[in-house]
């Protein structure tokens, strides 16, 4: 199976061709949003960090933004810093392999001169991109992020194990599918030590996992069980352990391949584990680090939120959600417990709308401009 995609100078295959704004520091926001203004088709990354970091903080920023402004989906990108910062727009432009970009320091000229030179650099790469036509790319190219939030009692009976159902049909079609949020695996580490592909990777995710458990714990003490937003609970969810149990079945049934660090890029197709936490955003911006081009998030309280340059596809446990947020949502998952239909069925509509958006669907998420961003302080989220 095939569709159209971007062909890149590193070999991969971008599912859209932006223009990247991003900020290299949160003091450069200001210049990053007028541009966005100015052109409301760009996409445009603002954080809250960028200095005052540790060197593991700086590390995970540089990590995650590098490859956000390395991937596949993004065709040039212009980096914007104050000029005195730790991590500085330099640093983002000197990572960018093949294609346009270009960086730019307020301190040098103030705001409003800085807005003016952007204006002009953006409309040059909006110009050499404009001439970059789609090409027949097999599905084995994609990397496709799987993502769950808001879950409700549901999520684990209809959404997730649909898109499990997805997830293996991609991998049987050569492609990769990286699951992250690695708190929400508490309390299944020794199920998924068994689907690992070795003894040596079964020992590592387990480590990772128990890693993440003593985390919590230290944290939250005798909370530790709960470690579940209020939606969740209120949504019917008792306690991590079920709550993994059910976030794990979007990973479908193939065996995992890989086990890879937050914002890191899969080196093998198949199942990858990333380590993630669980919260929605910064679980993303791991995902989206490390090159997938699309990501898929099943919700059973529903959430509009999205991602820069990635295109987000939101499949709701039940109908009621679905109809409550129509616009929203683009899969309904509850159709298998009120229309009928089978978790295969389900499957199969979740991998279509996947390829439908690889070749240049359009996201509920991209329609409603609901991309949202956050860069990872090591440590700081579940």
């Amino acid at each position: 199976m095939e569709f159209k995609g971007y062909k890149r100078a590193d070999g991969r295959y971008g599912v859209r061709n932006h223009v990247l704004v991003v900020s290299s520091v949160s003091c450069a926001n200001g210049v990053v949003d007028a541009l966005g203004r100015i052109f409301p088709d760009i996409v445009t990354v603002q954080h809250a960090y960028g200095c005052g970091y540790g060197p593991d903080d700086w590390g995970t920023s540089f990590n995650m933004l590098s490859g956000l402004v390395n991937h596949p989906n993004v065709g040039a990108v212009l980096a914007i810093g104050l000029g005195c910062e730790l991590l500085k727009a330099e640093h983002l432009v000197d990572a960018v392999k093949g294609k346009p970009a270009e960086a730019l320091v307020i301190q040098q000229a103030g705001s409003a001169a800085t807005t003016k030179k952007g204006i002009d650099i953006v409309e040059k790469f909006i110009r050499q991109l404009a001439g970059r036509q789609r090409e027949s790319v097999p599905v084995s190219e994609l990397l496709i992020g799987l993502k769950c939030g808001g879950s409700d009692a549901i999520s684990g009976v209809t959404a997730n194990p649909s898109l499990g159902v997805a997830a293996d049909m991609l991998v049987g079609e050569g492609a990769a599918v990286v699951m992250g949020e690695v708190t929400e695996m508490i309390g299944t580490d020794h199920i998924l030590k068994g689907r690992c592909d070795s003894p040596e990777l079964g020992d590592k995710l387990q480590k990772l996992i128990l890693g993440h458990e003593k985390y919590v714990k230290d944290a939250l003490g005798e909370l530790a069980g709960l470690v579940i937003a209020p939606g969740n609970i209120d949504g019917g969810l008792s306690s991590i352990t079920e709550k993994s149990l059910g976030c794990n079945a979007k990973s479908g049934t193939t065996p995992i391949r890989e086990v890879v660090d937050y914002s890191a890029r899969p080196i093998k197709k198949g199942l990858i584990i990333m380590d993630t936490p669980g919260y929605d955003i910064d679980a993303m911006a791991g995902m989206a680090g490390g090159g997938a081009q699309i990501i898929v998030f099943t919700t059973g309280r529903g959430t509009p939120a999205g991602f820069p340059a990635v295109p987000v596809i939101k499949v709701t446990s039940n109908s009621t959600t679905f109809h409550n947020m129509q616009g929203d949502i683009d899969v309904n998952a509850g159709s298998i417990l009120d229309a009928g239909k089978t978790v295969r069925e389900v499957g199969r509509e979740i991998f279509d709308c996947i390829v439908r958006t690889a070749g240049g669907g359009l996201t509920s998420a991209e329609i409603n401009r609901s991309s949202v961003f956050n860069c990872l302080k090591k440590g700081a989220t579940f």
